[in-house]
């Protein structure tokens, strides 16, 4: 079998866990891979996204590239399409697909958390936020969607059933919050996107972001005794459902959840 030359980009992935994850579900599945990190200024992005496309066998796409990427391919798939944004590649096709949303519900009902008939805050709409407004729509959710670029976030609820924009942020009650921001990693590490009156009012706060494990904003949900989920099992699936597309192997969400037990407890 031959080695994929694979990689995660992004503007700072300098603390991500794609390869320990990637390279573990290749062990573990019999495939074989090479896996690297790749920082990218956004400034540099235009210049170097070909270069990408002509070493490698396949990336994966992180903030804030996710979109940007699209213009460079001959086609996207699946969600990919329907969510407008890409965070897997095949650089010999041209191919850009997104199993973002795939890896979110799944994470969701690994933790038990049931979104039908239920409202949802979510804090977001970039390309992360695109793929859960939809998936929770689908889902059955009654999805709020606020961004500080409100034009974003219209942009969503306008192409997406289910869901409303919001222009300010009330305190008003929510069964779940889920960030999709960004707000509380790297430079932003310790700070909440949102303040701890609207937190109070929800029953379980989801985090997108993995590092680090416990964000300012689940650190504030915990403390008033709420149910919290941090993004690193969807990062675990959306990991899983790449990797089989780049090596054109049919996805199994009870394979994808057996292996993740797995890692959590080699960690």
């Amino acid at each position: 079998m031959k080695t994929l030359k694979l990689a995660v980009i992004g503007k700072d992935v300098s603390k991500s866990q794609s390869p320990q994850i990637h390279n573990f579900i290749a062990q573990k599945t019999g495939n074989k891979i090479s896996y690297e990190r790749i920082s990218i200024a956004e400034d540099r992005f235009e210049n170097e996204i070909e270069k990408l496309l002509g070493t490698y066998d396949g990336f994966n796409v992180t903030i804030p590239y996710k979109l940007s990427v699209i213009p460079h391919l001959n086609e996207i798939v699946g969600d990919a399409k329907t969510f407008g944004a890409v965070n897997t590649v095949c650089p010999h096709s041209r191919k850009g697909y997104n199993t973002d949303g795939l890896g979110f519900m799944l994470m969701l009902e690994v933790e038990g958390v049931d979104v039908k008939d239920k409202t949802v805050l979510l804090l977001g709409a970039g390309g992360a936020g695109r793929s859960v407004a939809k998936k929770l729509s689908d889902g059955g959710a009654r999805v709020f969607i606020y961004d500080k670029n409100y034009q974003n976030a219209k942009a969503v609820a306008d192409e997406f059933d289910g869901i409303t924009v919001l222009e300010n942020l009330d305190n008003k009650p929510y069964y779940a919050i889920i960030n999709a921001t960004g707000v509380g990693m790297h430079k932003t590490e310790g700070i909440s996107p949102i303040g701890a009156d609207l937190i109070n009012l929800c029953e379980v706060a989801v985090d997108l972001i993995y590092v680090p494990p416990v964000s300012k904003f689940l650190e504030i949900a915990n403390g008033l005794g709420k149910k919290i989920v941090n993004g690193e099992q969807m990062l675990f699936y959306q990991a899983y459902y790449s990797q089989c597309i780049y090596f054109g192997k049919n996805a199994d969400a009870k394979q994808a959840k057996i292996l993740y037990t797995q890692y959590k407890e080699e960690l």
